[in-house]
């Protein structure tokens, strides 16, 4: 039987795994988004494990809002360096941060 431990563990290492993909990895943008998503993920199963456990299904329809939300920032994001890496041919974040007027 799973229990909410369980899903809280799972949401924890998620967690940590993102963060240090972001401390980790400060040069592609690309992980950078990738660490952002999974940190998205591992709150999501918490709120659905809470959601659960609480037999309230706020948690699960606030989840749908999240997700949502997550898709729009990727594809904007995607977008974004699309267009960075067609006008400077490179996605290096040390490379990205300098403003050229």
């Amino acid at each position: 039987m799973i229990t909410l431990a369980h899903y809280l563990t799972l949401g924890a290492i998620l967690f940590c795994i993102a963060v240090a993909g972001v401390f980790i990895n400060r040069k592609n943008v690309i992980v950078l988004l990738m660490a952002i998503e999974l940190m998205l993920l591992a709150v999501n199963t918490n709120f659905i494990a809470f959601s659960r456990w609480l037999g309230d299904p706020s948690g699960q329809v606030f989840v749908f809002f999240i997700l949502t939300v997550a898709a729009a920032e990727a594809a904007i994001g995607l977008a974004i360096l699309v267009v960075l890496f067609r006008n400077r041919a490179t996605i290096n974040v040390t490379e990205i941060d300098s403003m050229k007027g």
